[in-house]
């Protein structure tokens, strides 16, 4: 495993998603073996859809949520083929980026 500062080279995948989509990723989440992830929901920003404010309309999903999750490298193209497939006929964003840890035994 790479190591730089005592650090552990992992894969962090963050999601801006509407909120009627976030079941299907957490379970998605689950299958590829993350072991947690974080979701921040009623997020704001400005996309080539236009402006989304944070704020809850009726519900919590009726808003955009924004999750991320960082896993072992070996499973994060399992992952981000799944969402690839799920975004390929939703609206979503999807990041991908290497990242460093300090306790890997957390996301394996």
């Amino acid at each position: 495993m790479d190591e730089t500062w005592g650090l552990t080279l992992m894969t962090k995948v963050e999601l801006v998603v509407h909120g009627d989509d976030v079941p299907a990723i957490t379970e998605l989440f689950g299958e590829v073996g993350a072991r947690g992830f974080t979701a921040v929901p009623n997020v704001s920003g400005l996309g080539h859809s236009g402006l989304h404010q944070g704020r809850l309309l009726f519900n919590e999903r009726s808003a955009l949520t924004y999750l991320t999750v960082v896993l072992s490298p070996e499973r994060a193209p399992a992952l981000v083929d799944g969402m690839r497939q799920l975004l390929a006929d939703r609206s979503g964003v999807m990041l991908v980026s290497d990242t460093w840890v300090s306790r890997p035994e957390y996301f394996r």
